[in-house]
């Protein structure tokens, strides 16, 4: 059971699904600190906003993003509140016709469902055939908020932490894009 508006700097001690547990065991292997809160099911940036309170913190709207093909995978992390617009994405990255990647890719890249997808899903992504974009703003921000790769529990990270550690850590880059 969740203990909801409530914050914690330490992993849940209760059952967890695997891939939020091994987020967690991934921040603490790493000595990444961390606050979180557990929550109702978010299924939208709305569903987000107590969360958002708690922990002082904008929770980033990740997409998961291909191209026409299916060859190309994108993880977009950009604010919440702003409109996202494929042809600005597009441009910049040099892949037209982006749209939602599928279940099935999410899965098995990311190993997460969908309203899960988190930049903690890289540490799955083994193969590393997605690549991270993160929009300017995220990157001006000291913290960032995110899921630990299941969408009960939100969480505020350091953006250093993320670029200069567990980035690193899962042999990720990104590329900074605006939005």
């Amino acid at each position: 059971m969740t203990e909801e508006n409530k914050v914690f700097s330490a992993a849940p001690t209760d059952e967890r699904v695997p891939e939020e547990k091994a987020a967690y065991e991934l921040l603490d292997r790493l000595g990444v600190a961390y606050t979180r809160t557990d929550h109702p099911v978010a299924q939208t940036m709305e569903d987000c906003q107590r969360a958002e309170e708690l922990l002082g913190v904008k929770i980033c709207k990740n997409l998961f993003l291909c191209n026409r093909q299916k060859t190309s995978f994108y993880l977009l992390m950009m604010p919440g509140d702003k409109p996202f617009k494929t042809k600005d994405l597009s441009a910049q990255i040099g892949s037209a016709r982006l749209s939602f990647a599928g279940e099935e890719f999410m899965k098995e890249l990311l190993g997460v469902a969908p309203g899960s997808v988190s930049v903690l899903g890289l540490m799955n992504d083994h193969d590393k055939k997605v690549r991270l974009l993160i929009e300017k703003d995220i990157l001006k921000d000291e913290y960032f908020g995110c899921h630990p790769c299941k969408n009960t529990s939100s969480m505020k990270i350091r953006v250093s932490d993320l670029t200069d550690v567990i980035l690193p850590a899962v042999g990720h880059d990104y590329t900074e894009v605006v939005l």
